[in-house]
């Protein structure tokens, strides 16, 4: 069975920090694009982060350049979304995605709750 699952969400305080895994099983992530998409509140999944199938490539949603990092480890069928300065907008739940389109979208991880509250 195919599955990306997420993993190291949890309750923060603004200025704190999370790493955020995703692991994938059933299938190797080498060779995919992969990227990371978050949805808050009443509001619209948006994409977070991607990074291309050899790693040379990422970009960034400008409200998270210089706070986030988006890394992968294909030997370890790993993705990993370090995230710092955590802000309060960046509640939400986090989706791991993978595909061979950029930033992914074939597969669909459950996603993981990261809250920003003091």
């Amino acid at each position: 069975q195919l599955q990306l699952v997420e993993s190291g969400g949890g309750l923060v305080q603004p200025g704190g920090s999370l790493r955020l895994s995703c692991a994938a099983s059933g299938f190797t992530l080498r060779g995919y694009n992969v990227g990371w998409f978050r949805q808050a509140p009443g509001k619209e999944r948006e994409r977070v982060s991607c990074i291309s199938s050899s790693g040379s490539s990422t970009n960034y949603a400008d409200s998270v350049k210089g706070r986030f990092t988006i890394s992968r480890d294909n030997a370890k069928n790993t993705m990993y979304l370090q995230m710092n300065s955590l802000k309060p907008e960046d509640t939400g739940i986090y989706y791991c995605t993978a595909g061979s389109s950029w930033c992914g979208g074939a597969y669909w991880g459950q996603g993981t709750q990261v809250t920003v509250s003091s």
